[in-house]
């Protein structure tokens, strides 16, 4: 884990490395989303290092203690722990996940708006390493709303000993048919959230991190020849039907963000209680819809290593599979090489 008290952010920029630690040049420029591999180990040494796990699941408004627990391994190597909730049920998921960690961790902070979530826990001696703390939501689309299913976004800023955080936990337009709606959608949360204090939230931050049900599809493909590569564990084949890189590459949204290669298994959809793909008559393509994103300010000094991306298949309350992700960052030194 990492030793808080270590932190002292330098006055330069960092570049893009060679190992899987990952910063943005100085220039800024990126075309699409970077796909960045996993490294298994974190290799940071403990006193230059901020530990952070990120996890966002599609509830489907049901609620399973079992599987809320299931969500905080009892190996809990990180400082932070962000979680995004959307279509939460109205059973307090805060109270299950604050009673799983209370060993180790405690809640920090919290948002919602109506079913969209985001709790944010950290180490028992965290809580004086915070400077600030800001929270904002912004709602997109219309009729969402009156069934409790708003679309939109919850997010969090926070500065963690001189390190400034954002975290935004979203849920965009649903069907494979609303690509420019959920472009659309993107573009607008980025650009009101935290406005109302003057500045864009994606200017101060030294890291964004973006978690969510996305809702991008396959595309290109039927149901059943995707389902059939899956099976063969063939899914690496099918992220060049990946609506999100497509749009990304475009230019449309998150460029210049990084993602750890989709090695897991599409997240949706699922047959209630089961690890088997819809077999409703709408025999749904299955899809990445849930997905973890990172960026790096280009100024921040920060390096940042994935460390695990990964689905639970072991948690099928839903028809959504959580999508888990542990992200480390360390602040170059004067030793660090140029």
């Amino acid at each position: 884990m990492g030793n808080c008290s270590s932190f002292t952010l330098p006055k330069w920029g960092s570049k893009l490395l060679n190992n899987g630690m990952v910063s943005i040049d100085e220039d800024g420029t990126h075309e699409g989303i970077k796909t960045i591999p996993v490294q298994k180990v974190c290799e940071f040494t403990t006193n230059s290092v901020l530990c952070i796990c990120i996890v966002t699941w599609n509830m489907n408004s049901k609620m399973s203690v079992e599987d809320v627990t299931k969500l905080v391994s009892s190996n809990r190597k990180f400082d932070l722990l962000v979680v995004g909730l959307q279509e939460a049920p109205k059973s307090d998921v805060s109270q299950v996940l604050q009673e799983a960690l209370a060993e180790t961790h405690v809640l920090l902070g919290q948002k919602s708006m109506q079913s969209l979530q985001m709790l944010l826990f950290g180490s028992r001696s965290s809580e004086k390493y915070i400077r600030e703390m800001k929270v904002d939501k912004h709602a997109v689309g219309g009729c969402g709303g009156i069934i409790g299913r708003k679309k939109g976004a919850v997010a969090m800023y926070i500065n963690f000993s001189g390190i400034r955080m954002v975290f935004v936990s979203c849920h965009l337009a649903a069907h494979e048919h609303k690509v420019e709606k959920r472009n659309s959608e993107f573009q607008h949360i980025s650009q009101s959230l935290f406005s109302k204090y003057g500045t864009p939230y994606a200017q101060s931050a030294d890291i964004t991190v973006w978690l969510g049900d996305l809702n991008y599809r396959l595309e290109g493909i039927s149901s059943m020849p995707a389902r059939k590569m899956i099976e063969e564990n063939r899914q690496s084949k099918l992220r060049g039907k990946d609506q999100l890189l497509q749009e990304a590459e475009k230019g449309e949204v998150f460029n210049g963000y990084c993602e750890g290669t989709l090695s897991f298994k599409p997240t949706y959809k699922y047959d209630v209680g089961s690890s088997i793909y819809d077999t409703s008559s709408k025999i749904r393509v299955p899809s990445w819809t849930d997905r973890i994103l990172f960026k790096v300010g280009h100024s921040s000094g920060l390096d940042a290593v994935l460390s695990s991306y990964e689905s639970l298949d072991c948690v099928r309350s839903s028809d959504h599979k959580p999508v888990k992700a542990h992200l480390c960052l360390r602040v170059r030194s004067d030793g660090d090489a140029d």
